[in-house]
Order: structure tokens, then C-alpha cells, then sequence
């Protein structure tokens, strides 16, 4: 019975998660989903900074924090293994929805391209973007790396398989293709407003900071086969080898 609600638990979780996934996209590019990023009308602009500079920060505290080797080990005392992945991405899904819900529209205009081709090509970047992000996690595991997987070998009875080095189609290219995907769909829009201008900076450079704790994970957990894929392959564009390299 235990088994069965982890298992519940993480399927649950899996699809809190896919939804706030789905709504990251609409929410980035200001369409379908309720609240967009320029949705609304912008308030006191520095008290509007400050908001979603908190909300990014929350995020990143929980996202960094939690997938840290020493606060998992911690955490496993109070919360069972088998469910450790999922809590972690119910977490961070919960996380996403409190800034989607609170972000603060800040609506003065950057860049905005009327061309309609042009357009359009912007628009195919962004999907290109949204598209590498999915793809690369399918390529490394994607119901492991989002907690189902542990939970239905923890049903079966079964130990869920340890970590091996692999380099699978785009890991070929970047070591952090999940995280090249996000950079382009972020900053890829024909109409950038202050707000989403804040969003994609932060973001970046939140994404080149945590690079450089999770390749130091990586080394720790996968030795010198890691270190030396890190020497032959960049980390954020292909073909440049120095690229979110500490």
C-alpha cells in the first residue's frame, strides 16, 4: 500500500509539473495560458523590480539548494528516498506557480518588431528553444530526472539503476543543452518589454552560476570520465569550448 502512494505521490507530482512546464511557455510568450509575462498593468517600477527579483530569487534558493549532494542526504532523513526526486519537483513546480502568480508586469518597451517575416522567425527560434529544452531530458532520462522513474522501480521492488556517464545527441554538442534551450526561448521574442528584459537576465545569469555548482556534482559523482568530457565539449554553445566554462 506504501508503494502505491509513492507511486500516486509521484505521478501527481509528475503532472503538477508538466503543467507548470506547459504554462512556462505561454506564460514566456505572452499567450493561451490566464497571466503572461507582460499581462496586467505595470505598478511603482522599482517596487515591481524588487518583487521579481525575490520570486527569481526564491526559485533559485529552492531550485540550487535542494540539488545539492549534502541538503539530498539531509533531506532523505525526513523524507523517504523513493519519493526524494518528486518532493523536489513538486517543490520547485510550486516555486514557478508563486512567480507566475506574483510577477509584476513591467511593460515599457525594449525592442518591438513589426516586420511579420521577421516575426515569424523569432517565434520558430522560440519553439526551438522550448523544443531543445524537452528533447535534451528526454535524452538523459526524462522520467528520471523529474522523479517518476524512482517511484515505479520503488513499486516493482526494485533499486532504481545508479548514474552512468553517457553523451547522448545534443550532449554532444553542450554539456547543458536543457539549459541553452532556456536561454534561447527566454531571450527570443519580437516584442521585449523591462519585465521580460529582468526575466531573461536574471535567469541567465542564474543559469551560468548554477552550472558551476552542478559541473562540480557531476565531477564528484562521475570522476574523471566528466572531467574530461568537460575538456572536448562546451557548456553552453557549440563549438566554443570556453563558453559557461569557471
Amino acid at each position: 500500500m506504501g508503494k502505491a502512494i509513492a507511486f500516486l505521490y509521484g505521478l501527481v507530482c509528475y503532472l503538477i509539473f508538466f503543467v507548470t512546464f506547459l504554462y512556462a511557455i505561454g506564460f514566456t510568450g505572452n499567450f493561451i495560458v490566464p497571466k503572461g509575462i507582460d499581462s496586467g498593468v505595470g505598478g511603482p517600477f522599482v517596487l515591481s523590480i524588487i518583487i521579481n527579483v525575490a520570486l527569481m530569487g526564491l526559485f533559485a534558493v529552492q531550485h540550487s539548494v535542494m540539488a545539492r549532494p549534502g541538503f539530498k542526504k539531509w533531506w532523505t532523513n525526513y523524507v523517504p528516498s523513493p519519493i526524494e526526486r518528486s518532493t523536489y519537483v513538486l517543490l520547485t513546480s510550486l516555486a514557478l506557480i508563486l512567480l507566475y502568480y506574483f510577477w509584476q508586469p513591467m511593460t515599457g518597451t525594449v525592442w518591438n518588431i513589426t516586420e511579420p517575416a521577421l516575426r515569424n522567425v523569432i517565434w520558430g527560434i522560440f519553439a526551438i528553444g522550448w523544443g531543445v529544452v524537452l528533447l535534451s531530458t528526454f535524452m538523459i532520462g526524462h522520467f528520471n530526472l523529474f522523479g517518476l522513474e524512482q517511484v515505479l522501480f520503488h513499486l516493482q521492488g526494485k533499486r532504481a539503476p545508479k548514474p552512468k556517464f553517457k553523451e547522448p545527441g545534443f550532449y554532444k554538442l553542450v554539456r547543458h543543452p536543457i539549459m541553452t534551450g532556456f536561454i534561447i526561448a527566454f531571450w527570443a521574442t519580437p516584442d521585449m518589454t523591462m519585465g521580460h528584459l529582468l526575466f531573461a537576465a536574471v535567469t541567465t545569469a542564474y543559469i551560468l552560476i548554477a552550472i558551476q555548482f552542478e559541473e562540480r556534482d557531476l565531477i564528484a559523482l562521475l570522476g574523471n570520465a566528466y572531467v574530461n568530457y568537460r575538456k572536448r565539449v562546451p557548456a553552453l554553445i557549440p563549438f566554443i569550448k570556453g563558453s559557461g566554462r569557471s
